[in-house]
């Protein structure tokens, strides 16, 4: 059994703004209601994006671009780099789309990571996903069921940590060994009494795991 894995989800966690709003933003207005109708459990979070992904209309140029003008946590390239470092294997856990985490990952340089998420690809101006209900980690609602993800890798690693900042990542949270939990997450973990750590940014996170001896002090 291998030691360890450290799972992190990307929008809003690695990613200081999820994909979906980029695009709302500049092509898609119309999201807006979309939006609440999703946060009202109206509509299944992967019909949501769905919609929105497939509504940019654009040709890939500029959509690598925007993609690549997302900011994100300035620290996450040093922290897996420690991780890798200290015998942790990385994996990025998303309910998102790997399109445009594989595009981020390439220019931050970021290599021997692991992208587990629903599958994009660009086609006809849009990104669209293609889900497969055969795929063991495949859920209804998201897509991906990030909740087996955790649980599979528990039957592989002694030690699996999990970051993640919204509702999608309150079910893998109940399963990691310990996680480190972002804005709306923490409250609810907090509601659902699902231990966690909170954190702002993943310099805390690193922090942490240097205190538990997961990493050594840099």
């Amino acid at each position: 059994m291998k030691k360890w894995a450290f799972v992190s989800d990307f929008d809003g966690t690695i990613s200081n703004k999820d994909f979906y709003w980029v695009v709302i933003e500049k092509y898609f207005p119309e999201g807006e209601e979309l939006f609440k109708k999703w946060k009202a459990g109206q509509m299944k979070d992967i019909d949501f994006l769905s919609t929105v992904f497939s509504s940019i209309n654009q040709d890939e140029e500029q959509i690598i671009k925007d993609i690549l003008d997302i900011p994100i946590d300035a620290y996450v390239p040093s922290l897996i780099h420690h991780v890798q470092q200290n015998g942790g294997d990385v994996y990025i856990l998303s309910a998102g789309t790997d399109y445009y985490i594989h595009h981020i990952l390439k220019k931050y340089d970021i290599q021997n990571v692991t992208v587990l998420s629903n599958e994009g690809y660009y086609h006809k101006q849009n990104v669209h996903m293609n889900i497969d209900p055969e795929h063991r980690h495949y859920s209804e609602r998201y897509g991906i069921d990030k909740s087996k993800v955790i649980q599979e890798l528990q039957t592989e690693y002694e030690t699996v940590h999990f970051v993640g900042d919204s509702e999608p990542d309150s079910h893998p949270a109940v399963y990691a060994d310990l996680t480190f939990a972002k804005d709306a997450l923490q409250h609810i973990l907090e509601a659902k009494n699902v231990p966690f750590i909170p954190v702002n940014d993943f310099t805390e996170v690193e922090k942490t795991l240097i205190q538990k001896g997961f990493i050594a002090d840099v």
